[in-house]
């Protein structure tokens, strides 16, 4: 059956006024248009020192959006092309009062506080919005595993002292202490993608 130009008309309408009542939608309510990120985790209890030997734990952290990664001040490997690229967050997204980057060492045997503040003081940012945190070994790993979601927790070993854990992954945890993303901090196109969706958490109350 063939339709009318009239009938054609009023489809038109039709879609062009659904067409913009979403628009519509979409400005005035931010994010409506994308989709909610599914939690991959929940963040367990946790308690570390940072580069200023003051205590941080999670609940600190609730009600912020933050980014985190594992790394390690001597390692000359991939951590610094890691943080180059953490830099880039902390660029875009330093001015944000809600938003934290957490960077915790691998190797505290080495990074001590007083180690984590003189790499902090080189990086030249500000140590209220991106935190270098150490604490017990096995505390840390575990974190990684369990609650960042960043390493396969059947990595963990008997014996602490054959245990090392490097992992390129960052995790992006919401407001609620949720894990709602992974990405890996090499590549630009997911560190883009990470930024994306930290604009987009913090836009939500």
């Amino acid at each position: 059956m063939k339709l009318s130009r009239k009938s054609w008309l009023y489809l038109a309408f039709f879609v062009l006024l659904a067409v913009g009542f979403y628009f519509t939608l979409s400005v005035l309510i931010p994010g409506y248009s994308e989709k909610k990120f599914p939690p991959i985790n929940t963040i367990r209890p946790f308690s570390f020192i940072n580069q200023d030997g003051q205590r941080l734990t999670d609940s600190n952290m609730l009600g912020k959006v933050y980014a985190v990664e594992y790394f390690y001040t001597t390692c000359p490997g991939i951590c610094p092309r890691m943080n180059k690229n953490m830099r880039k967050v902390y660029d875009e997204l330093s001015k944000e009062s809600d938003f934290k980057i957490l960077s915790l060492t691998c190797d505290p045997k080495t990074d001590s506080a007083a180690k984590l503040k003189q790499y902090a003081d080189s990086m030249q940012v500000d140590t209220q919005k991106w935190i270098f945190l150490t604490g017990r070994k096995d505390s840390l790993y575990s974190a990684a595993r369990l609650s960042f979601s960043i390493d396969d927790p059947a990595n963990i070993v008997r014996n602490e002292e054959d245990d090392f854990m490097h992992s390129q992954n960052w995790a992006l945890v919401n407001r609620k202490g949720e894990v709602v993303g992974i990405f890996d901090g090499l590549k630009k196109s997911e560190v883009k993608d990470l930024i994306k969706k930290a604009k987009r958490l913090l836009s939500e109350k």
